[in-house]
């Protein structure tokens, strides 16, 4: 699904919506981000050698997941960031990279989801993680 659709799932908007594709196969997400070069967080991180900063690389990772979690979500409904462990990252993501992202969920615990995921540039693994969400009331 492109962005449109994606939007029609997240409540995310440009500039913090993280993914021009993503496509869900047997219970996984692979989303994709080419980094333009242009977006605000790579303004000043850093001067001459622009690197996409670790947190927006676990927010495209969650972005991915929560397409995920579309059938859970009722109008009104927000997926919510409880917690990220065990990060780490690998390599740095450049200006002309694309990102490409895949994550599952590993259990369901009430509103709480718990998940895992990777993204990578050009089969390079760039950032691994496990993080959680729940589900919240606009």
């Amino acid at each position: 699904m492109r962005r449109e659709e994606i939007e029609k799932i997240l409540p995310h908007r440009s500039p913090m919506l993280l993914l021009d594709e993503v496509e869900e196969r047997e219970g996984v997400s692979y989303g994709y981000y080419t980094v333009r070069g242009d977006e605000f967080f790579l303004k000043g991180h850093f001067p001459n050698y622009p690197i996409v900063p670790g947190v927006i690389l676990c927010e495209i990772l969650a972005q991915s997941a929560c397409v995920l979690l579309k059938d859970a979500m009722s109008k009104g409904q927000l997926p919510v960031y409880t917690g990220l462990d065990k990060v780490r990252f690998h390599a740095p993501v450049r200006p002309g990279d694309t990102v490409k992202t895949k994550c599952n969920i590993k259990r369901v615990k009430g509103p709480f989801y718990f998940a895992e995921g990777t993204a990578s540039v050009n089969e390079k693994v760039c950032v691994a993680a496990e993080f959680s969400f729940a589900i919240k009331g606009a």
